[in-house]
C-alpha cells in the first residue's frame, strides 16, 4: 500500500489588515509663533488667570462708576455737612457709631458727609486713569528713545546713554516734590483751571521720570538685533532708517514692552497714591491716595475710612504684580512653567 503524500496546508491565520495610516496635514506640523506659545502659557496659569479677573473687575469699576453710583443709590459731593455729620464730625448713619446701611455701605466722610462708596468708585477710575496715561506715554518714550539710541553710533548713542543715566540718577520723590509745585504756581494762576494743572502736573511727573529702565532695556535688545542678517538686507536694499526701527526692529521687541507695561502698571498705581498722600496729585478729583491722605487722621475712631482705599489700592497692585510676573515668565523662552 503506497504512502498518499500529504498535502501542505497553510495553517498561519491570515494577517488582520493593517489600519490607514492618518494623513498629516500641513496643519499638523505648522509651527506656532512666540506670542502664541506665550499666550497659552498664560492661559494654563491659573493664578493669573484669577488676577486678570481681577483687574478687569477694577477696569470695569472705574469705567462705569457713574452708573454704579446709580445702581447703589449713591452720590458724589452730594453731602450735607450740617444734616449728615454729627457735633463730633462723625457721620450721623452707618458706622463707625451706627450698624451697616445701604444708604451708605461705606458710610460718610467725617466733616463733609460725601458718601465713601462713591469716592471709592471714582477714585478707582482716576488712580487706574492717571497709571494707564503714564504707563502710555512712559512706554512711547522709552521705545523712541531706546531704539535710537541701540541703532545709532558714535556721539549720539553716548549722548543719549548719558541723559537716561542721568535721569536715573535723580531721587523720584524730591524731583516730583519740587517740580509739581513750580508747575502749579505757574501755570494754576486762575482758580478755575487749577484742578487741571494740578492733575496735569502729575501726570507730567510720572511720564517723564518713568521711561528710562525700559529705554536702557530697549536699547540693550537693539544691540544685538542690529548686527542680524535682517537688518543689514534691509539696509542693502536702502530701506530708510525709520523704517527699520520701526517695521523690523520694533517686532522683535513686542516681549520686553509687554512685560514693561505689565510691570510699569501697579508702579504707577503705587505712585499715584504715595504722591497724593504727599499732597501732590488730583487735588479736587477723588482719588485713592486723597482718601487715604484724608482718612489718616481718623483711623484710631474710623478706621472704615482708611482701610477702604488701601484695600483697594492693595488688591490692585498685588493682581497687576502677579499678572507682571506671569506675563514675565510666560515671555521668556527660558522658563519652564
Amino acid at each position: 500500500m503506497g504512502i498518499r503524500p500529504t498535502e501542505l496546508v497553510d495553517s498561519t491565520p491570515d494577517e488582520p489588515d493593517e489600519p490607514d495610516e492618518p494623513k498629516v496635514t500641513s496643519q499638523d506640523v505648522a509651527g506656532r509663533s512666540p506670542t502664541k506659545i506665550a499666550l497659552d502659557r498664560l492661559r494654563s496659569d491659573r493664578i493669573a488667570m484669577a488676577c486678570l479677573g481681577i483687574v478687569v473687575l477694577f477696569v470695569l469699576i472705574a469705567i462705569f462708576a457713574p452708573l454704579l453710583t446709580r445702581l447703589f443709590g449713591v452720590e458724589l459731593d452730594a453731602g450735607d455737612p450740617v444734616t449728615d455729620t454729627k457735633f463730633d464730625s462723625f457721620p450721623a448713619i452707618g458706622p463707625p457709631d451706627s450698624g451697616f446701611t445701604w444708604a451708605a455701605p461705606f458710610g460718610l466722610e467725617p466733616g463733609t458727609g460725601n458718601d465713601l462708596l462713591a469716592e471709592w468708585f471714582y477714585g478707582a477710575r482716576t488712580s487706574l486713569g492717571v497709571a494707564t496715561f503714564s504707563t502710555v506715554v512712559a512706554t512711547m518714550l522709552g521705545i523712541v528713545i531706546g531704539l535710537v539710541a541701540g541703532f545709532s553710533r558714535g556721539w549720539m548713542d553716548k549722548a543719549i546713554s548719558f541723559v537716561i543715566d542721568v535721569f536715573l540718577s535723580l531721587p523720584f520723590i524730591l524731583v516730583a516734590l519740587s517740580m509739581a509745585p513750580i508747575i502749579v504756581s505757574r501755570f494754576g494762576n486762575q482758580p478755575d483751571r487749577l484742578q487741571f494743572v494740578q492733575l496735569g502736573a502729575l501726570l507730567f511727573v510720572l511720564s517723564v521720570f518713568g521711561w528710562m529702565t525700559l529705554a536702557r532695556l530697549i536699547r540693550g535688545e537693539v544691540l544685538s538685533l542690529r548686527e542680524r542678517e535682517f537688518v543689514d538686507a534691509a539696509r542693502v536694499i536702502g530701506v530708510p532708517t525709520r523704517s527699520i526701527l520701526f517695521k523690523e526692529l520694533l517686532p522683535n521687541l513686542i516681549a520686553p514692552i509687554v512685560v514693561s507695561i505689565s510691570l510699569g502698571l501697579p508702579a504707577f498705581v503705587t505712585a499715584e497714591a504715595g504722591l497724593a498722600y504727599l499732597g501732590i496729585g488730583a487735588v479736587g478729583i477723588p482719588s485713592w491716595g486723597q482718601t487715604v491722605n484724608a482718612a489718616v487722621g481718623y483711623f484710631n475712631t474710623y478706621p472704615l475710612f482708611l482701610y477702604a482705599p488701601v484695600v483697594g489700592i492693595c488688591l490692585l497692585v498685588i493682581a497687576l504684580n502677579l499678572l507682571g510676573d506671569a506675563v514675565r515668565d510666560a515671555f521668556d523662552p527660558k522658563t519652564r512653567r
